[in-house]
């Protein structure tokens, strides 16, 4: 027990810096005592119920998340999931339907995966969208002998090399222990 409340204060901690938030505008914020936010923080006690709720809330982050029950950390999982993206080199949508699965198995196991898989696949989905449009539009202009398919080309050529280097950058970082949500947040679909 006394493991889980110092995580849960250093957990909460961190994320408050993050955001780059004092204690006294966590504590206004959450509306809770900044003398409750410092027991929190330096593992004097542990919120419970309503107040972890409210902490969470101000931070933006889930409260299961935070705890943690029953989930370990598996850098290989978060490494293997961020290159399974790379699955679009060789089947159509490939980048979508691989994660998917991976995410759906193991997303409530892995420290992390919930919000990181969330992450790429809102990035994927976007991703897919304007590539298969590109496609779509340089098509057009080239059956209609207009002029500027080879910017769209460009753009195509630009799209696929950043959905190869994103992943294999994001899976190094994941190796090294960073497991924050890497990919741009355009729109959120999955949450």
């Amino acid at each position: 027990m006394k493991l889980a409340m110092k995580e849960i204060g250093k957990k909460i901690k961190e994320v408050r810096k993050r955001k780059s938030l004092s204690q006294e505008e966590l504590a206004e914020s959450a509306k809770i005592s900044v003398r409750t936010v410092q027991r929190i923080e330096n593992n004097e006690s542990q919120p419970h119920g309503k107040t972890l709720h409210l902490i969470c809330d101000v931070l933006e982050i889930n409260a299961e998340d935070l705890l943690d029950y029953g989930k370990k950390e598996d850098k290989s999982y978060l490494v293997i999931f961020h290159l399974s993206v790379l699955a679009f080199l060789a089947i159509p949508l490939g980048n979508i339907i691989l994660p998917v699965i991976l995410w759906l198995n193991k997303k409530n196991e892995v420290i992390g995966l919930k919000s990181i898989g969330a992450n790429l696949l809102n990035f994927q989905i976007v991703w897919s969208v304007i590539f298969f449009a590109n496609i779509f539009v340089f098509t057009l202009l080239k059956i209609m002998h207009y002029g500027y398919s080879q910017y769209i080309f460009s753009v195509f050529i630009g799209l696929y090399l950043i959905n190869i280097a994103l992943p294999i950058v994001f899976a190094i970082k994941s190796n090294k222990g960073k497991t924050d949500n890497l990919y741009p947040n355009i729109i959120r679909l999955i949450k």
